[in-house]
């Protein structure tokens, strides 16, 4: 990884979602390059008051989500349930000295002091207030931002239009496990299971989720559109993209089509030029287009295919991929790093 992220402070950091998607995410990334945080695991809903996991061949304790277990941490990281998140939030609603909150699941995008983030795309020098939620951004939108910032800095967009492609992964493990299992009970003709999505998704795309579905399809849609509103209206003014959002029958990675129009194209190649960056890798048409499966565990995004428009001389066409838990994550690590340092100097 580039030097774009700096070793973050010492200091312990409560993990409330520990054995979660994220929460494995965190440890992964701070294993690699956050070496001096002290990560503590809280979160699990069991009967234990501690849980023994497993992860690189090492034993990792995972503690009970109790206010004893949050407290002395220099800031809480949410990365599980909407349940655990607030419930850890109402342990702390009368403390006096609550530490600094890093939501990265959107739970808390409702409350108040909740401030949208993404370290990744912020200009220089931003800052938010020093009681401020820090609510990371969703990964689709991040991505977005990434490349629609670098792009239009060089070649203004007139218009532009995307197809976001879900992964299961962003309903968790319990997405993970009704994908697998769908996948196999259409294999062997068994009943599918379908608590999550309320649909077949094995084998399917879908524009939208069933109606008994936890979660839909349009609410997540509208927050991408809502998160990328305002990271965009950050670094100066940008045209919107169109967004249209669509369950894949894929496990992990986003993908992304995307078409734009510009005011004057400059063409495939002048536009591969422009978006190669630290956190935006280019594939020429000569190497192979990017995958969701191959992005897993890259930071930033990858784009490839992009190709004259045929029937418009002023668009072009283009495919991105991302790791959507790798996106987060790092964001989150990369608020944490302000967060702690502001508070070693103090």
């Amino acid at each position: 990884t580039s030097g774009w992220m700096n070793r973050m402070k010492s200091g312990v950091v409560a993990i409330v979602g520990g054995d979660s998607l994220l929460g494995r995410e965190i440890r992964e990334v701070a294993d690699s390059l956050l070496p001096q945080a002290q990560l503590k695991l809280v979160g699990t809903d069991r009967d234990e008051s501690a849980v023994l996991t497993e992860q690189g061949g090492e034993a990792v304790v995972i503690t009970q989500l109790d206010e004893e277990n949050l407290r002395g941490a220099k800031a809480v990281v949410f990365a599980g349930s909407a349940e655990s998140t607030h419930k850890a939030l109402d342990m702390m609603a009368e403390w006096e000295n609550r530490p600094p909150l890093v939501d990265l699941t959107q739970n808390l995008e409702d409350q108040p002091q909740a401030r949208v983030r993404a370290p990744m795309v912020e200009p220089e020098g931003f800052q938010v207030e020093p009681d401020a939620i820090h609510v990371v951004a969703h990964p689709a939108s991040i991505a977005l931002a990434l490349f629609f910032g670098r792009l239009h800095r060089h070649y203004p967009l007139r218009q532009s239009v995307v197809q976001i492609f879900e992964p299961a992964s962003e309903r968790g493990q319990r997405g993970l496990n009704e994908l697998q299992q769908q996948t196999v009970g259409l294999l062997s003709f068994q009943t599918l299971s379908k608590e999550v999505f309320d649909e077949q998704v094995s084998f399917n795309m879908l524009s939208r989720y069933g109606a008994d579905a936890p979660q839909s399809l349009q609410d997540i849609e509208l927050r991408i559109d809502r998160h990328l509103t305002t990271l965009l209206s950050r670094t100066g003014k940008i045209t919107l993209p169109s967004l249209r959002l669509a369950q894949a029958p894929v496990f992990h990675g986003y993908t992304f089509s995307i078409w734009a129009q510009f005011e004057s194209n400059p063409g495939p190649q002048a536009l591969n030029e422009a978006l190669a960056s630290a956190l935006i890798e280019v594939r020429s048409g000569e190497e192979d287009p990017p995958t969701n499966v191959g992005v897993a565990g890259h930071s930033g995004i990858i784009v490839g295919s992009v190709e004259q428009d045929r029937n418009n001389a002023s668009a072009v066409w283009f495919w991105a991929v991302a790791d959507n838990l790798r996106l987060v994550a790092e964001n989150g690590m990369l608020v944490l790093q302000s967060l702690l340092s502001v508070e070693a100097v103090q």
